[in-house]
């Protein structure tokens, strides 16, 4: 699964983006915020609140209880305003 990283996520992380292999216990967009958090402290940084972080799977914005199961992307990024 690609994970893409935007805005001020993509600096906390330290990328834009990276390929994983997602483990089976892993099944909800708020699964998978957990796993990275307990990767490493620039994950932790980036998901200090997971409630202010948006989700997408393949370019369609979810929840984080939406099911990942079966999805090729997805995208965190801070909440969007508009001008």
């Amino acid at each position: 699964m690609t994970v893409r990283y935007f805005a001020w996520v993509r600096e906390k992380v330290g990328r834009a983006e990276e390929t994983i292999e997602v483990p089976g216990t892993v099944a909800t967009v708020g699964d998978l915020v957990t796993w990275l958090v307990a990767r490493g402290s620039e994950y932790e940084s980036a998901f200090q609140r997971p409630g202010v972080v948006r989700a997408a799977l393949d370019h369609v914005h979810v929840k984080a209880t939406a099911p990942i199961r079966g999805a090729r992307e997805v995208a965190f990024f801070p909440p969007v305003t508009g001008g």
